[in-house]
């Protein structure tokens, strides 16, 4: 497995900042305590090389389970953050790695994925991460005000 691209903790941008806080959030045997928010976001990237050294058929471990859900946490948590609307995501995935994921703000749909090859789940750098995570919230906050009386009843 190859080493990721080292990023600087003052590189890292506002998802990456949410998602650095749910690892962290989530570590209750004190796995994390004390290193660079780096190490904490390497996990999530599975550059070329890391990829092709993934099966192209295979069952998501616990891990890959954890960082998924970590990740959509993000994505709710940044949503709640940025415009007050509550946010919760709902995943439901087969052991195969195959379903659906859903970030619901009130009773509006914000964010809907669908996950296949969950086991590969990942991106291909900080900066991709970053990104897509995002392009997840902003597309929820257009959702959002598009929608305002679904998305503030509760």
């Amino acid at each position: 497995m190859s080493e990721a691209a080292p990023i600087a903790d003052a590189d890292v941008g506002p998802f990456s900042r949410e998602l650095i806080g749910q690892v962290r959030a989530q570590d209750a045997y004190g796995f994390w305590e004390g290193r660079p928010d780096r190490d904490l976001l390497a996990p999530f990237i599975v550059d070329r090389e890391r990829a092709r050294a993934i099966p192209l058929v295979g069952d998501p471990d616990p891990q890959t389970l954890a960082r998924i859900s970590q990740f959509y946490n993000a994505v709710a948590l940044s949503i709640e953050r940025r415009c007050g609307v509550r946010a919760s995501p709902v995943q439901q995935l087969s052991s195969e790695g195959f379903g659906r994921i859903v970030v619901i703000g009130g009773r509006l749909v914000v964010v809907s994925k669908t996950m296949r090859d969950a086991h590969r789940f990942g991106f291909a750098s900080f900066e991709r991460l970053e990104a897509d995570g995002e392009a997840l919230v902003e597309a929820a906050l257009a959702a959002i005000e598009r929608y305002p009386d679904a998305a503030w009843a509760d």
